[in-house]
Protein backbone atom coordinates (compact mmCIF):
# COMPACT_ATOMS: atom_id res chain seq x y z
CA UNK A 1 0.00 0.00 0.00
CA UNK A 2 2.87 2.38 0.80
CA UNK A 3 4.31 1.77 -2.66
CA UNK A 4 0.93 2.36 -4.32
CA UNK A 5 0.36 5.62 -2.43
CA UNK A 6 3.90 6.68 -3.29
CA UNK A 7 3.29 5.99 -6.99
CA UNK A 8 0.05 7.96 -6.95
CA UNK A 9 1.74 10.91 -5.23
CA UNK A 10 4.53 10.89 -7.79
CA UNK A 11 2.11 10.78 -10.70
CA UNK A 12 0.12 13.65 -9.24
CA UNK A 13 3.33 15.61 -8.66
CA UNK A 14 4.21 15.05 -12.32
CA UNK A 15 0.94 16.54 -13.58
CA UNK A 16 2.33 20.11 -13.78
CA UNK A 17 5.17 18.81 -15.94
CA UNK A 18 2.79 16.99 -18.27
CA UNK A 19 0.47 19.99 -18.48
CA UNK A 20 3.37 22.38 -19.12
CA UNK A 21 4.96 20.27 -21.86
CA UNK A 22 1.68 19.51 -23.59
CA UNK A 23 0.50 23.13 -23.38
CA UNK A 24 3.75 24.46 -24.83
CA UNK A 25 3.89 21.88 -27.61
CA UNK A 26 0.19 22.30 -28.41
CA UNK A 27 0.58 26.09 -28.60
CA UNK A 28 3.50 25.73 -31.01
CA UNK A 29 1.56 23.28 -33.17
CA UNK A 30 -1.54 25.50 -33.27
CA UNK A 31 0.13 28.86 -33.94
CA UNK A 32 3.30 27.85 -35.78
CA UNK A 33 2.45 24.46 -37.24
CA UNK A 34 1.46 24.00 -40.88
CA UNK A 35 -2.13 24.66 -41.88
CA UNK A 36 -3.36 21.62 -43.83
CA UNK A 37 -6.44 23.38 -45.17
CA UNK A 38 -4.97 24.28 -48.56
CA UNK A 39 -3.01 21.05 -48.82
CA UNK A 40 -6.29 19.16 -48.73
CA UNK A 41 -8.31 21.57 -50.91
CA UNK A 42 -5.85 22.29 -53.68
CA UNK A 43 -5.96 25.44 -55.81
CA UNK A 44 -8.70 28.08 -55.88
CA UNK A 45 -11.04 26.73 -53.18
CA UNK A 46 -14.30 28.51 -52.46
CA UNK A 47 -14.92 30.16 -49.06
CA UNK A 48 -17.53 27.48 -48.32
CA UNK A 49 -15.02 24.71 -49.02
CA UNK A 50 -12.41 26.40 -46.79
CA UNK A 51 -14.91 26.77 -43.94
CA UNK A 52 -16.01 23.15 -44.30
CA UNK A 53 -12.49 21.68 -44.24
CA UNK A 54 -11.42 23.90 -41.34
CA UNK A 55 -14.47 22.68 -39.44
CA UNK A 56 -13.54 19.05 -40.18
CA UNK A 57 -9.98 19.65 -39.01
CA UNK A 58 -11.19 21.47 -35.91
CA UNK A 59 -9.36 24.71 -36.73
CA UNK A 60 -12.46 26.80 -36.10
CA UNK A 61 -12.82 25.70 -32.46
CA UNK A 62 -11.46 27.81 -29.56
CA UNK A 63 -7.91 27.13 -28.39
CA UNK A 64 -9.00 26.03 -24.90
CA UNK A 65 -11.54 23.58 -26.33
CA UNK A 66 -8.91 22.04 -28.59
CA UNK A 67 -6.39 21.78 -25.75
CA UNK A 68 -8.90 20.13 -23.40
CA UNK A 69 -9.70 17.67 -26.20
CA UNK A 70 -5.98 16.94 -26.50
CA UNK A 71 -5.78 16.22 -22.76
CA UNK A 72 -8.78 13.91 -23.07
CA UNK A 73 -6.99 12.05 -25.86
CA UNK A 74 -3.89 11.74 -23.70
CA UNK A 75 -5.86 10.39 -20.72
CA UNK A 76 -7.84 7.91 -22.83
CA UNK A 77 -4.89 7.13 -25.15
CA UNK A 78 -7.18 7.74 -28.12
CA UNK A 79 -5.44 10.11 -30.54
CA UNK A 80 -7.69 9.61 -33.51
CA UNK A 81 -6.38 9.06 -37.04
CA UNK A 82 -3.26 10.31 -38.78
CA UNK A 83 -3.87 13.30 -41.05
CA UNK A 84 -1.37 11.96 -43.58
CA UNK A 85 -2.32 8.29 -43.89
CA UNK A 86 -5.72 8.01 -42.20
CA UNK A 87 -4.40 5.15 -40.05
CA UNK A 88 -5.27 5.11 -36.35
CA UNK A 89 -2.49 6.77 -34.37
CA UNK A 90 -2.63 4.00 -31.77
CA UNK A 91 -2.05 1.45 -34.51
CA UNK A 92 0.92 3.49 -35.77
CA UNK A 93 2.42 3.59 -32.26
CA UNK A 94 1.74 -0.11 -31.66
CA UNK A 95 3.61 -0.92 -34.86
CA UNK A 96 6.57 1.44 -34.41
CA UNK A 97 7.33 1.50 -30.65
CA UNK A 98 8.46 -2.18 -30.55
CA UNK A 99 10.80 -1.50 -33.47
CA UNK A 100 12.34 1.49 -31.67
CA UNK A 101 12.77 -0.53 -28.48
CA UNK A 102 14.41 -3.40 -30.35
CA UNK A 103 16.71 -0.89 -32.05
CA UNK A 104 17.65 1.28 -29.04
CA UNK A 105 17.83 -1.15 -26.12
CA UNK A 106 21.02 -3.04 -27.13
CA UNK A 107 23.07 0.14 -27.53
CA UNK A 108 21.59 1.67 -24.38
CA UNK A 109 22.30 -1.38 -22.19
CA UNK A 110 25.70 -2.27 -23.65
CA UNK A 111 26.79 1.39 -23.68
CA UNK A 112 26.05 1.87 -19.99
CA UNK A 113 27.66 -1.44 -18.97
CA UNK A 114 30.79 -0.61 -20.97
CA UNK A 115 30.88 2.93 -19.56
CA UNK A 116 30.69 1.63 -15.99
CA UNK A 117 33.46 -0.87 -16.71
CA UNK A 118 35.71 1.79 -18.24
CA UNK A 119 34.95 4.17 -15.36
CA UNK A 120 35.92 1.50 -12.81
CA UNK A 121 39.15 0.85 -14.70
CA UNK A 122 39.94 4.57 -14.91
CA UNK A 123 39.17 5.01 -11.22
CA UNK A 124 41.31 2.05 -10.20
CA UNK A 125 44.30 3.37 -12.20
CA UNK A 126 43.53 6.99 -11.32
CA UNK A 127 46.29 9.26 -12.61
CA UNK A 128 47.93 6.41 -14.56
CA UNK A 129 48.11 5.89 -18.29
CA UNK A 130 44.90 3.74 -18.46
CA UNK A 131 42.99 6.59 -16.77
CA UNK A 132 44.46 9.20 -19.11
CA UNK A 133 43.82 7.04 -22.18
CA UNK A 134 40.19 6.34 -21.27
CA UNK A 135 39.47 9.97 -20.43
CA UNK A 136 41.19 11.18 -23.59
CA UNK A 137 39.09 8.88 -25.74
CA UNK A 138 35.98 9.96 -23.83
CA UNK A 139 36.69 13.62 -24.61
CA UNK A 140 37.20 12.78 -28.28
CA UNK A 141 33.90 10.91 -28.36
CA UNK A 142 32.09 13.81 -26.70
CA UNK A 143 33.44 16.30 -29.23
CA UNK A 144 32.02 14.54 -32.30
CA UNK A 145 28.46 15.20 -33.42
CA UNK A 146 26.02 12.28 -33.28
CA UNK A 147 24.97 12.96 -36.87
CA UNK A 148 28.58 12.86 -38.09
CA UNK A 149 29.13 9.57 -36.25
CA UNK A 150 26.03 8.05 -37.85
CA UNK A 151 27.08 9.06 -41.38
CA UNK A 152 30.71 7.98 -40.81
CA UNK A 153 29.72 4.58 -39.44
CA UNK A 154 27.16 4.11 -42.21
CA UNK A 155 29.77 4.78 -44.90
CA UNK A 156 32.47 2.74 -43.16
CA UNK A 157 30.45 -0.36 -42.29
CA UNK A 158 27.60 -0.35 -44.83
CA UNK A 159 28.91 0.80 -48.21
CA UNK A 160 31.45 -0.28 -50.81
CA UNK A 161 33.61 2.68 -49.75
CA UNK A 162 34.24 0.84 -46.49
CA UNK A 163 33.77 -2.72 -45.24
CA UNK A 164 30.28 -3.22 -46.73
CA UNK A 165 29.31 -5.68 -43.96
CA UNK A 166 25.84 -4.45 -43.01
CA UNK A 167 22.70 -3.12 -44.78
CA UNK A 168 22.74 0.59 -45.62
CA UNK A 169 19.02 1.08 -44.92
CA UNK A 170 15.91 -0.85 -44.03
CA UNK A 171 14.75 -3.12 -41.26
CA UNK A 172 14.37 -6.87 -41.09
CA UNK A 173 14.00 -8.93 -37.92
CA UNK A 174 12.66 -12.22 -39.25
CA UNK A 175 15.37 -14.12 -37.40
CA UNK A 176 18.17 -13.38 -34.96
CA UNK A 177 20.88 -13.14 -37.63
CA UNK A 178 18.96 -10.56 -39.69
CA UNK A 179 18.06 -8.62 -36.56
CA UNK A 180 21.70 -8.42 -35.46
CA UNK A 181 22.82 -7.33 -38.95
CA UNK A 182 20.33 -4.46 -38.98
CA UNK A 183 21.00 -3.17 -35.45
CA UNK A 184 24.80 -3.56 -35.47
CA UNK A 185 25.75 -0.16 -36.90
CA UNK A 186 23.02 1.87 -35.10
CA UNK A 187 24.09 0.20 -31.85
CA UNK A 188 27.76 1.02 -32.43
CA UNK A 189 26.89 4.64 -33.23
CA UNK A 190 24.72 5.00 -30.12
CA UNK A 191 27.40 3.48 -27.91
CA UNK A 192 30.17 5.61 -29.40
CA UNK A 193 28.40 8.91 -28.79
CA UNK A 194 26.99 8.14 -25.33
CA UNK A 195 30.13 6.40 -24.08
CA UNK A 196 32.20 9.55 -23.57
CA UNK A 197 29.58 11.41 -21.52
CA UNK A 198 28.65 8.37 -19.43
CA UNK A 199 32.22 7.29 -18.76
CA UNK A 200 33.27 10.73 -17.52
CA UNK A 201 30.22 10.98 -15.26
CA UNK A 202 30.62 7.49 -13.80
CA UNK A 203 34.35 8.00 -13.26
CA UNK A 204 33.71 11.23 -11.33
CA UNK A 205 31.23 9.42 -9.08
CA UNK A 206 33.57 6.45 -8.54
CA UNK A 207 36.62 8.62 -7.80
CA UNK A 208 34.62 10.58 -5.23
CA UNK A 209 33.65 7.30 -3.54
CA UNK A 210 37.26 6.10 -3.61
CA UNK A 211 38.23 9.00 -1.34
CA UNK A 212 35.78 8.05 1.41
CA UNK A 213 36.95 6.69 4.76
CA UNK A 214 35.19 3.34 4.52
CA UNK A 215 36.99 2.56 1.24
CA UNK A 216 40.39 3.43 2.68
CA UNK A 217 39.59 1.29 5.73
CA UNK A 218 38.57 -1.66 3.54
CA UNK A 219 41.81 -1.32 1.57
CA UNK A 220 43.82 -1.21 4.79
CA UNK A 221 42.22 -4.48 5.87
CA UNK A 222 43.28 -6.08 2.60
CA UNK A 223 39.87 -6.37 0.89
CA UNK A 224 40.35 -7.92 -2.58
CA UNK A 225 39.95 -5.35 -5.44
CA UNK A 226 36.94 -7.08 -7.00
CA UNK A 227 35.05 -7.19 -3.69
CA UNK A 228 36.15 -3.65 -2.84
CA UNK A 229 34.79 -2.22 -6.09
CA UNK A 230 31.54 -4.16 -5.92
CA UNK A 231 30.58 -3.87 -2.25
CA UNK A 232 32.30 -0.69 -1.11
CA UNK A 233 32.29 1.44 -4.25
CA UNK A 234 29.83 0.37 -6.93
CA UNK A 235 26.92 -0.27 -4.56
CA UNK A 236 27.41 3.13 -2.93
CA UNK A 237 27.52 4.76 -6.39
CA UNK A 238 24.27 3.10 -7.41
CA UNK A 239 22.00 6.11 -6.84
CA UNK A 240 23.85 8.61 -9.10
CA UNK A 241 24.38 5.85 -11.68
CA UNK A 242 20.65 5.01 -11.67
CA UNK A 243 19.85 8.72 -11.95
CA UNK A 244 22.09 9.09 -14.98
CA UNK A 245 20.71 5.98 -16.70
CA UNK A 246 17.04 6.69 -16.05
CA UNK A 247 17.13 10.35 -17.02
CA UNK A 248 18.71 9.56 -20.40
CA UNK A 249 15.86 7.24 -21.38
CA UNK A 250 13.44 9.90 -22.74
CA UNK A 251 16.16 11.63 -24.77
CA UNK A 252 17.40 8.31 -26.18
CA UNK A 253 13.88 7.20 -27.09
CA UNK A 254 13.07 10.40 -28.99
CA UNK A 255 16.31 12.13 -30.00
CA UNK A 256 18.43 9.08 -30.72
CA UNK A 257 15.63 7.16 -32.38
CA UNK A 258 14.72 10.13 -34.60
CA UNK A 259 18.25 10.57 -35.97
CA UNK A 260 19.08 6.89 -36.36
CA UNK A 261 15.75 5.78 -37.79
CA UNK A 262 15.54 8.55 -40.35
CA UNK A 263 19.13 7.96 -41.45
CA UNK A 264 18.84 4.17 -41.70
CA UNK A 265 15.22 4.12 -42.89
CA UNK A 266 14.04 2.07 -39.90
CA UNK A 267 10.24 2.20 -39.40
CA UNK A 268 10.22 3.13 -35.71
CA UNK A 269 8.55 5.87 -33.72
CA UNK A 270 11.43 8.27 -34.36
CA UNK A 271 10.97 8.04 -38.13
CA UNK A 272 7.21 8.45 -37.74
CA UNK A 273 7.77 11.54 -35.57
CA UNK A 274 10.11 13.03 -38.18
CA UNK A 275 7.62 12.42 -40.98
CA UNK A 276 4.87 13.95 -38.84
CA UNK A 277 6.99 17.08 -38.29
CA UNK A 278 7.64 17.41 -42.03
CA UNK A 279 4.05 16.82 -43.06
CA UNK A 280 2.40 18.63 -40.16
CA UNK A 281 0.57 15.52 -38.99
CA UNK A 282 -0.73 16.93 -35.70
CA UNK A 283 -2.44 13.80 -34.30
CA UNK A 284 0.83 11.86 -34.50
CA UNK A 285 2.86 14.78 -33.13
CA UNK A 286 0.46 15.26 -30.22
CA UNK A 287 0.65 11.56 -29.39
CA UNK A 288 4.45 11.46 -29.47
CA UNK A 289 4.90 14.66 -27.42
CA UNK A 290 2.26 13.73 -24.87
CA UNK A 291 3.56 10.20 -24.39
CA UNK A 292 7.13 11.51 -24.07
CA UNK A 293 6.05 13.81 -21.23
CA UNK A 294 4.26 10.87 -19.61
CA UNK A 295 7.37 8.72 -20.08
CA UNK A 296 9.44 11.31 -18.24
CA UNK A 297 7.05 11.27 -15.26
CA UNK A 298 7.01 7.46 -15.19
CA UNK A 299 10.81 7.51 -15.34
CA UNK A 300 10.88 9.73 -12.25
CA UNK A 301 8.60 7.27 -10.46
CA UNK A 302 10.68 4.21 -11.38
CA UNK A 303 13.87 6.05 -10.42
CA UNK A 304 12.61 6.72 -6.90
CA UNK A 305 11.52 3.09 -6.52
CA UNK A 306 14.96 1.91 -7.66
CA UNK A 307 16.57 4.23 -5.11
CA UNK A 308 14.72 2.36 -2.39
CA UNK A 309 15.65 -1.02 -3.88
CA UNK A 310 19.41 -0.34 -3.93
CA UNK A 311 19.58 1.67 -0.71
CA UNK A 312 17.24 0.71 2.17
CA UNK A 313 18.04 4.03 3.84
CA UNK A 314 15.97 5.82 1.19
CA UNK A 315 12.34 6.13 2.24
CA UNK A 316 9.41 6.08 -0.18
CA UNK A 317 7.05 7.64 2.35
Amino acid sequence: MDLLRFALRKLLAGLPLILGVTLLSFTLMVYFGPDKTYQLLGKNPTPEQIAEIRHELGYDRPFVTRYVEYLRQLVTLDFGNSDSTGEEVNAVLARTIPVSLALELPGFILGNLLAIGLALTAGYFRGGWPDKLIMGLAVIGMSISFLIVIFAFQIWFCTSYGLDWFPVRGWKAENLAEYLRHIAVPTLATMFVALGYSTRFYRAVIVEELNRDHVRTARAYGTPPARLFYRNILKNCAIPIITRIMFTIPSIVIGGALLIETTFGIPGVGKVAYEAIVSGDQPVLKAVVGLTALLFVVTLLITDILYRAVDPRVSIR
